[in-house]
């Protein structure tokens, strides 16, 4: 039902944009650097979540819309390239602080990590972009079953970026103090996710529909 290439499209896309530094790294890194690894993961589950309320939300309504309006994909194709030279342009440009930098945040309950980590993520614009503008990019009209395309691509998405996430929790603390003693280092990894999205961006813009 769903291409390879449809597949490996959006995995590519998600590992970029979860690589970008945003409201959901930052909340997890500084959650596990100042309460421990537990409270990182607790707090990954409201992240993934808020991935599942977007997910479910958004195809429900584009199962309808793109079905109906197949020309709109010009528009969702060139908007999501643009999002993507966004976030390109945001990881290349000077000035950046690095994720990792300990904060002095205050310990939470449980249930206060968990709800924080939904808001955190159902509050990220990056997240909404993503799932109006970038996912109905890999799906095949002529393929049929548009909701279940939508998905299984978006799940796609979420495996990625969970998984993704779920490493930066477990090796946060260990990620901070390697990038403290060398901060050039910094300067190398916003130069090689602001090419990758770049490249990305060019792709998506000039690709067929």
């Amino acid at each position: 039902m769903v291409e390879a290439s449809g597949i490996l499209g959006v995995a590519a896309v998600a590992l970029g944009m979860v690589l970008t530094p945003g409201p959901n790294m930052i909340y997890l890194v500084s959650r596990s650097i100042t309460q421990g690894r537990r409270a990182g993961m607790i707090s990954l589950g409201g992240v993934a979540l808020g991935f599942m309320v977007y997910l479910v939300a958004a195809n429900l309504g584009l199962s309808v819309v793109f079905t109906a309006v197949p020309e709109l994909y010009l528009t969702v194709k060139l908007a999501g390239a643009a999002y993507l030279a966004h976030l390109a342009w945001s990881a290349l440009k000077p000035g950046g602080v690095s994720v990792f930098a300990p904060q002095d945040v205050p310990h939470d309950s449980p249930r206060r990590l968990f709800t924080m980590g939904l808001m955190t993520n159902l509050l990220n614009p990056k997240i909404a972009v993503m799932y109006v503008s970038l996912i109905p990019q890999f799906i095949d009209l002529d393929r049929g079953h548009v909701l279940l395309q939508g998905l299984v691509l978006g799940s796609v998405q979420i495996v990625v970026s969970i998984a993704v996430n779920l490493g930066i929790v477990l090796a946060a603390g260990t990620i901070a103090v390697f990038l403290a003693r060398r901060p050039s280092w910094l300067k190398v990894q916003r130069y090689l996710m602001g090419t990758v999205l770049g490249a990305l961006a060019v792709s998506l813009a000039v690709g067929q529909e």
